[in-house]
């Protein structure tokens, strides 16, 4: 019923579609209009929409007119019309949800309507790619139709100065990548100015390849963290031990589905001997799993993972001693990532290179969290359909998928499984090796650098002969003719035109008089390779993957920003021109580089008609990945724009998926029907038993990062909590009432705790009290005398413990003065709730660690989770107001130099591979006044007359750049 009744409706997809579609005929009709316009009077177009909002319309209501501007603005900055899918690609977007449109199909142009109709609010309007080299060429690109429509645009990449990140957010558009995005908001939330902040708020997002984002990027949080204690050594042996033990398949058990190994009742006892006999355990501990070794335990398991789950050349490289992740989803080198808990450690020792200490959160947030945080989220992206329930889950967002401007000419075949990887292996140097003799551009995609490398040594020194038909040029008419007017290829090779039913048909009918029969044979089939060891040649190797011809092996990174064009790209062919003049030491010159420009697209249009006729670019992947997202984005590849092209993938029973799957099973099908070696199986239902397979891991996934999200949302409420209230605290420039609450609840929880309300005099903590009354308050006070009046109260005690903590305060109000006290009591609650929510954050940590073995008393982790989590947060603001408190109150002031600055690091795909950017470089000190080095020695009386009268927010007189409050000005 339902079947027939899309049929007749069309699907809901259909009809959104279909409605945007008749606003679109709106938006074309207004063309006219705006052509006529003058450059000026188009660009005075941005003023009228901006009064048009201030007097009270909506951007719904201006939106046909501003999307008719920016297609005429492109039109003339960039030569490109929008497409009228393009515009409904824009709607969405600009509705809040995912666009989901295929390779080519011009997803950056389309972000440029919803992207300037956004902006006009004055919010600013962020726009979100995967790396720093997308959000440049992006910013650049594009930019060109928001200034000439009188917008400003940023750019936020690694490397930029305070200053220009603050400009670039300031901007009415602002490109950057996820992680920048993410680390500023966090840094914002460390920094003891207001002006030191960076951002201004969450408005509007536009989220390119928003599945790799926000799904595969989104199960690991952003870290930034700073340095702890160094247990190099340790990692080492540890590392010497397990592998001792692994020796040993009784010791362990894996579990590759779930991507998990654990010790195995052997495995403990046998761990337990090895670091008792190296004397690794706690002393008097009664074995391995005594509380007192819990962190011994957590590296065994730790190295247990890096040795078994971590493969190099596939989960990470090794590159100037340094351990660099690799991105399973795109084959991307993570510079700067880190895994944490000490397992990237681990595989450090393991790999024996230099092992970098362990670090401590200092600020965290998820990927899915950051991103809830803006108003209205979009994105666009090429595969979206399969993960459209998680997108809707968790970020609220549908995915529609608009039709493409031309009809898909791609064919997707079934793929061909083989009994194993060599006969696999075989077939597809076999398949390559055709398509380089008949002048069709192939692209390989494999899983890792390794599978990537070991096929390009076997393609090297691969013999073939392949037996070329072509169709004589006096034939064509007769062969269009045979096939009834159809388009047919001009180029088969003999095992194409005996499958082909085409082909068949043809040689019975015309014979093979009518082809011109080559033979080709030879050693070895030119290619290039691209993965995460050539990423530097991402652009050049991509841009002569269209070549006829061109053989192409990449790590699922293939495109990704960058299309594969058929004949070449005129740009890049450009660059290198460009390029080689300057290493001749010549400077190119216009008039040459016009005709140098006309030369290379003639012959990019002569390629590309070559590559067409022999059928297109043909996608060729050599392993299914577990995720359908990435084996379609391979696919996505070819077919661009109408072009024709063919995707085909090759798999064997020794395949990841299938051996975890139905490797065993599949094998013995093949054994019982007869297959024999090198022959393989295609059939439909091994599609979908395969796809099958690939859903049973995404749901797997899936699952993985909403258990994340959920314990993450706990915290998350406490992180927007405390970052509240510390904005509070950064945009106050009097917090004295709130120190005055503190000191009044921090002593009436003194006197709670010590003399409980319900309890008699004689079970008074007095003792307690005074202590606590001592150490908090820095008072001396006859507590034990007024405890022992007759007829005192717990209430009358806290009233003179109150009155004289008043005293005292204002005593020391009139010792150092009003404006200093308040210049302190901001400093001290900044970095006291700093200080509070780093040991929070760790607290958390050693809690989700544990909390799951409350499920073994059937109580729901969660939950668990919740309520203790609750409790310490209880515990956190407490302990603020105590530490304040004592602080303000106990403290001996003194001018003192500043500390080094923290050395911290952002996890999670940082550029910056650790670097504080907020730390400024010691600057030079004035003559006589020693080394940068040496500044952090010296004592106040050293330093130059009347530096002490200098403004605390002023800049320092040594040159630093730094506010003196921040430098020689620094109080501790």
């Amino acid at each position: 019923m339902l079947g027939i009744a899309k049929k007749l409706f069309g699907s809901s997809n259909d009809r959104k579609v279909k409605d945007m579609l008749v606003r679109v005929q709106k938006i074309n009709a207004l063309e006219a209009r705006y052509e006529a316009l003058s450059d000026d009077e188009l660009r005075m177009m941005t003023q009228t929409f901006r009064d048009r909002l201030e007097a009270g319309e909506t951007l719904d209501q201006i939106l046909n007119e501003a999307f008719a501007v920016v297609r005429e603005a492109a039109k003339r900055t960039l030569g490109q019309r929008h497409y009228d899918v393009q515009l409904v690609g824009g709607m969405i977007i600009h509705q809040g949800g995912i666009a989901e449109m295929r390779t080519g199909e011009g997803k950056t142009l389309v972000a440029t309507a919803p992207t300037y109709l956004n902006a006009l609010t004055g919010k600013g309007v962020h726009l979100i790619t995967v790396n720093d080299y997308l959000a440049r060429r992006d910013a650049d690109w594009m930019g060109r139709i928001y200034r000439f429509l009188g917008l400003e645009v940023g750019v936020v990449v690694n490397g930029l100065s305070q200053a220009q990140r603050t400009a670039a957010y300031q901007a009415d558009i602002t490109y950057g990548t996820n992680n920048e995005f993410g680390f500023d908001y966090l840094r914002d939330n460390l920094v003891y100015d207001v002006r030191e902040m960076v951002q201004r708020g969450h408005n509007f997002a536009i989220v390119d390849e928003v599945d790799s984002i926000l799904i595969d990027e989104a199960r690991t949080p952003l870290i930034i963290s700073g340095p702890t204690e160094d247990r190099s050594d340790f990692y080492l042996v540890v590392d010497e031990i397990v592998r001792e033990l692994i020796k040993d398949e009784t010791t362990y058990d894996l579990d590759e589905k779930q991507r998990q190994v654990l010790l195995s009742e052997i495995g403990s006892e046998k761990v337990e001997d090895l670091l008792a006999a190296a004397g690794h355990l706690a002393e008097d501990s009664a074995g391995l799993y005594d509380p007192a070794n819990i962190s011994v335990v957590h590296h065994v398991n730790q190295a247990l993972r890096a040795n078994m789950l971590y493969t190099r050349d596939k989960d990470y490289i090794i590159r100037a001693g340094e351990i660099i992740l690799i991105d399973e989803f795109t084959g991307r080198m993570m510079q700067g990532r880190r895994l944490s808990e000490g397992l990237h450690q681990a595989i450090e020792a393991k790999e024996k290179v230099k092992v970098q200490p362990e670090n401590q959160t200092l600020a965290s947030v998820t990927i899915q969290n950051y991103f809830r945080l803006y108003d209205k989220l979009s994105g666009m992206t090429g595969t979206a359909a399969t993960e459209a329930s998680e997108f809707h889950d968790i970020y609220k967002m549908d995915v529609v998928e608009i039709p493409t401007n031309r009809p898909i000419q791609r064919i997707d075949e079934d793929d061909e499984v083989y009994r194993t990887m060599a006969e696999k292996n075989q077939a597809i140097c076999s398949l390559i090796a055709e398509r380089h003799v008949l002048g069709q551009p192939v692209l390989v995609g494999t899983v890792s650098i390794e599978r990537s490398e070991q096929l390009s040594k076997m393609l090297a020194e691969f013999p073939f002969e392949v037996e070329v038909w072509r169709v004589k040029d006096d034939q064509v008419e007769r062969l269009m003719e045979a096939t009834g007017g159809k388009s047919i290829k001009l180029i088969w090779s003999r095992r194409e035109l005996e499958a082909d039913k085409t082909g068949k048909k043809l040689r019975e009918k015309l014979g093979d008089d009518a082809f011109e029969i080559q033979t080709r044979n030879g050693v070895g089939v030119p290619h290039n390779v691209l993965n995460a060891r050539h990423h530097e040649q991402e652009a050049l190797i991509v841009a002569d993957a269209g070549l006829p011809g061109a053989v192409t092996i990449a790590t699922n990174m293939a495109g990704r920003g960058t299309d594969i064009q058929l004949g070449g790209n005129l740009d890049m062919h450009m660059l290198r021109w460009e390029a080689d003049l300057r290493d001749a030491g010549q400077e190119p010159d216009p008039a040459a580089e016009l005709v140098e420009r006309e030369r290379i697209a003639a012959e990019i249009v002569g390629r590309r008609d070559e590559a067409l006729k022999a059928g297109g670019l043909f996608v060729l992947g050599t392993e299914r990945h577990e995720s359908r997202r990435i084996d379609n984005q391979l696919r996505g590849r070819t077919g661009r724009q109408g072009d024709p092209g063919f995707s085909k993938f090759y798999l064997s029973c020794e395949d990841d998926l299938l051996r975890i799957f139905a490797g065993d099973r599949l094998d013995s099908i093949m054994r019982n029907f007869g297959v024999a070696e090198g022959e393989a199986i295609s059939h439909k239902w091994l599609n979908s038993a395969i796809e099958t397979a690939q859903k049973r891991v995404e749901q797997r996934n899936f699952e993985i990062r909403k258990n994340l999200l959920k314990y993450d949302d706990v915290i998350n409420e406490q992180r927007k909590a405390i970052f509240e209230q510390r904005q509070e605290f950064l945009q106050s420039d009097d917090l004295s009432e709130l120190v005055d609450e503190f000191r009044q609840d921090s002593v009436a929880e003194m006197v709670e705790r010590f003399l409980p309300e319900k309890a008699y005099a004689e079970q008074w903590d007095v003792e307690g009290l005074d202590e606590r009354v001592r150490s908090t308050l820095g008072l001396e006070l006859p507590i034990a005398e007024w405890a022992a009046e007759e007829g005192v109260s717990n209430e009358e005690m806290e009233e003179r413990i109150q009155a004289a903590s008043e005293a005292r305060a204002a005593e020391r109000l009139g010792l150092i003065g009003a404006d200093q006290m308040r210049g302190l009591e901001k400093n001290f609650l900044l970095q006291m709730i700093d200080m509070q929510w780093r040991e929070h954050l760790v607290h958390l940590d050693h809690l989700r660690a544990v909390i799951g073995l409350r499920g073994y008393a059937q109580r729901d982790p969660l939950n668990e989770f919740k309520t203790e989590a609750y409790s310490l947060f209880e515990g956190l603001l407490s302990n603020l107001r105590q530490n304040v408190t004592r602080w303000l109150m106990t403290v001996e002031f003194q001018f003192r130099p500043p500390p080094p600055p923290l050395d911290i690091q952002e996890v999670h795909l940082n550029p910056q591979t650790g670097e504080n950017e907020m730390a400024n470089p010691a600057a030079q000190l004035p003559e006589g006044l020693g080394s940068a080095d040496q500044r952090s020695k010296l004592p106040v009386s050293m330093l130059p007359e009347g530096w002490e009268r200098t403004s605390r927010n002023a800049a320092c007189p040594c040159g630093s750049g730094r506010k003196f409050k921040h430098c020689h000005g620094a109080l501790v």
